[in-house]
């Protein structure tokens, strides 16, 4: 430990500020609450921010030239623990398991402690092809067999991974850390109706990833059917071919208002906090940060 205090380098999120997804938000809180004896490394997707900051709450940001997430989250994860391995690390703390097909190697190279959350079923999702499925799965058994702590932020990922690896984890800490969530209450923002008119009325909310494990296209169509009921979808439309052709499907509806990517919380929460009706459709992942803002 450096200065007498345990280096813990966070690898597997597109990185803080959190702009993007469930592990962003939780790192960005994580950083909140940082004890005296610790220093975070957080490492960052040079390609999502412009403005790339030194530090932020106190955590040290690493950026890497490479994309967090689809293919090229593998290569980056690898080369997030290298880094860790070559800057001696204390703790290596894996949000995801695309990379862990190298902890096998890394495990030699490493004397520190691994902590994976390992996130939802990633191999099962629809967009996978099968080599892919298959390496993720792969991936997925490494991060069990490698890590010294799994995490699963829910009871349903805690007892598959106790059931799925039995043979595997009898001697490992298996630990359930739930997602929490600051509530969604009414946000008072009238000027916000000027671009957003269509939410005077009565209307359901999601806020997703476009992608077909999440259903997007179930819920477009029963709206549709429903032309009285306003329904707004934030989302990257334009990511992949599934939410293009959704786009292009439904932009004339006039009760779907489908809305690009929306980064600034307070817009965010009052498009949330407004709506009479949340829709969530997942069927993939693991919990999901937005639902429970809605729950709790």
């Amino acid at each position: 430990m450096l200065g007498n205090k345990k280096r813990i380098y966070i690898i597997g999120t597109v990185g803080v500020p959190a702009c993007y997804g469930g592990f962003e938000s939780l790192v960005d809180n994580l950083l909140d609450y940082t004890p005296a004896d610790v220093e975070y490394t957080v490492f960052c997707s040079a390609k999502k921010y412009e403005a790339r900051l030194e530090s932020y709450k106190g955590a040290r940001l690493f950026y890497l030239d490479r994309d967090a997430n689809g293919k090229d989250s593998i290569l980056y994860d690898y080369e997030s623990m290298k880094i860790a391995v070559r800057e001696k690390a204390d703790i290596m703390l894996i949000l995801g398991v695309s990379g862990c097909m190298f902890l096998p190697k890394i495990r030699r190279q490493f004397k520190g402690k691994i902590i994976t959350n390992i996130d939802g079923l990633e191999w099962k999702r629809d967009k996978w092809k099968f080599y892919a499925k298959w390496l993720l799965h792969w991936s997925e058994r490494q991060a069990v067999r490698y890590s010294d702590v799994i995490i699963g932020d829910n009871k349903g990922i805690t007892d598959y991974v106790r059931s799925a690896y039995a043979g595997i984890v009898a001697k490992k800490r298996i630990e359930l850390i739930a997602y929490g969530g600051d509530q969604v209450s009414r946000v008072e923002d009238d000027s916000l109706y000027e671009t957003y008119p269509f939410c005077r009325e009565p209307y359901a909310c999601t806020v997703c990833r476009i992608e077909p494990e999440n259903n997007v296209h179930l819920s477009l169509e029963a709206f549709a059917r429903m032309p009285e009921k306003q329904l707004v979808i934030v989302g990257n439309w334009e990511k992949s071919d599934y939410g293009r052709t959704l786009k292009e499907k439904y932009a004339g509806t006039q009760n779907l208002h489908l809305l690009a990517p929306i980064y600034e919380p307070h817009t965010v929460n009052w498009l949330r906090g407004n709506a009479a009706l949340y829709v969530h459709g997942h069927s993939a992942g693991g919990t999901n940060p937005t639902l429970l803002r809605r729950c709790v």
